[in-house]
């Protein structure tokens, strides 16, 4: 569970890094890629008889096709490549793999043959690269979509041809693939926005280069070992002073119930007391479900809280625009979600405000909330999700999760994870309430802000990963239903934490009665 941390590069690091080495790597880097892609395909179809075709393009992403297909043919398996560029064309390495290639008996066709009678055991994409940033259009593209139709499993070489790898954006005709062996490490577009749903299951071939040796990452991929730190056991002599006042604001007239979620994700993570406060006048005293919270009017939220977020059934109203503009003059962390980031995006007030904040902040918006607060529109911010996340975050000098697929959380200082915990059935009302109670309730219990942030989103994701692992969902899951298993996964967090040989030391964990 505690794995080392998986570092992402975008392009340009790759490219850096490899320009260091290409000089004096023996054996040369597309020799390794090559290798490590004939390994990973053995790997994947071992048990499935047939030949396997591999698509090279022009570039250096087919010589790592070309020296992946001597590999196999040499290991035994039946091989054919369709290549429709000129060989004097190449560059020099993968003219050199095309060539080595030849030299051993393979043979090269120009156009897409027709599947066997009984399909290809694997159809490879060695056609474009990382560096590719124009669509994809003629003999490609009907070679892509050719690829596409096929029903076996398809392997994408790097990044799927067709998909930006620093943004997840697909540029025309992509490669659609089952299973993506990428190079070196990570990058931002296999794992955010679109890139999902082309790349399959990504294996991570490093091929003998320890990249942040090299080059250190801005970007890491999320994981428990960012926060493994922060999860320690309770003593036995405590009690709910310890465990922090964590403040909901929100609730307005028919939006009462975000508020609820919100507060009982944080009751449901330990958070020491939770008190909710409505802005609707005709809202309830106690949450009969779980009287354990406390409701108070919006203006009556305690003064001395540990944590606050504000946001949650929050609406624009003017009274909504003064609470929040005095939750932002307190001292202690707060975390803005839903109508308290369209309230700050469109009020230069509230916007100076927030960014002249000393104590933590942490926003969660969704890409059209992203899209208020940077003054474009959704599209714009799907286009670079990365750039749009880094972008508020030193803007407003504010932590932010950039809420989707693949969620991005941003620091004020450049750096940057990316979350692939998670599923298409958390796409329902409520999910993001209940993010932000997690994140307040780890807040309000004293977690450094940006762990908070970083856990709140990886457990989100996680617990809605566990129900559907469990059968309930993806389809139909509930923002409520997540709340419990949230607990769950932390709770199996906690107990791994203080098995793992590198929290000796810790006293052992007891789970209570």
């Amino acid at each position: 569970m505690f794995s080392p941390l998986r570092p992402i590069y975008p392009v340009a690091g790759i490219r850096e890094i490899e320009n260091t080495l290409i000089p004096s790597a023996r054996p040369p880097l597309m020799e390794r890629a090559g290798r490590a892609a004939a390994e990973d395909a053995v790997r994947l179809i071992m048990d499935r008889p047939g030949p396997i075709l591999i698509a090279c393009g022009p570039g250096n992403n087919g010589g790592d096709g070309f020296v992946m297909a001597r590999q196999l043919t040499q290991a035994g398996r039946e091989i054919v490549v369709a290549f429709a560029g000129a060989a004097d064309r190449l560059p020099a390495e993968a003219a050199k793999a095309h060539a080595d290639y030849l030299a051993i008996g393979g043979t090269i066709v120009s156009d897409l043959p027709a599947a066997p009678a009984n399909g290809w055991a694997l159809v490879v994409d060695a056609l474009f690269g990382i560096g590719l940033g124009r669509p994809i259009e003629g003999r490609y593209a009907t070679w892509i979509q050719t690829l596409n139709a096929q029903p076996g499993p398809r392997m994408a070489l790097d990044v799927p041809s067709g998909l930006d790898a620093d943004t997840g954006q697909p540029l025309g005709a992509t490669f659609r693939a089952t299973h993506t062996t990428t190079f070196i490490a990570l990058k931002p577009g296999l794992l955010t926005n679109d890139g999902p749903d082309y790349c399959g299951e990504i294996s991570v071939q490093r091929i003998d280069i320890d990249a942040p040796a090299w080059l250190p990452p801005r970007g890491h991929a999320v994981a428990p070992s960012l926060f493994r730190a922060h999860l320690q056991p309770r003593p036995r002599n405590t009690h709910k002073g310890i465990y922090g006042d964590a403040g909901i604001l929100g609730g307005n007239a028919g939006m009462v119930g975000a508020a609820l979620l919100a507060g009982r994700a944080a009751l449901w993570l330990g958070t020491g007391r939770v008190y909710v406060g409505l802005l609707d006048d005709n809202g309830p005293a106690v949450d009969f479900a779980h009287p354990e919270l406390m409701l108070r009017r919006a203006r009556a939220l305690p003064e001395r809280l540990s944590a606050l977020a504000v946001g949650p059934g929050l609406g624009t109203q003017s009274t909504s625009a003064s609470l929040l503009a005095a939750a932002l003059q307190r001292t202690i962390p707060v975390l803005l979600d839903a109508d308290a980031l369209n309230l700050s995006g469109a009020d230069a007030t509230l916007r100076e405000m927030l960014a002249a904040r000393t104590a933590p902040t942490v926003l969660t918006p969704h890409p059209a909330e992203a899209g208020r607060m940077l003054g474009v529109d959704t599209a714009s911010v799907q286009a670079d999700r990365l750039h749009a996340a880094l972008e508020i975050a030193a803007q407003f000098k504010a932590l932010v999760v950039l809420k989707g697929c693949g969620s991005i959380v941003a620091t004020p200082d450049g750096r940057w994870f990316i979350n692939g915990t998670g599923h298409p059935g958390m796409a329902s009302a409520g999910m993001g309430d209940v993010l932000t109670g997690l994140i307040v309730g780890l807040l309000a219990q004293g977690w450094p802000a940006e762990s908070a942030l970083i856990a709140g989103v990886h457990l989100h994701g996680a617990a809605a990963d566990r129900l559907a692992r469990e059968g309930i969902g993806p389809i139909g899951l509930t923002a409520s239903e997540t709340i419990d298993a949230a607990r769950g996964v932390f709770n199996g967090w906690l107990i791994e934490a203080q098995r793992d040989p590198r929290q000796a030391g810790a006293a052992p964990f007891r789970p209570g009665r």
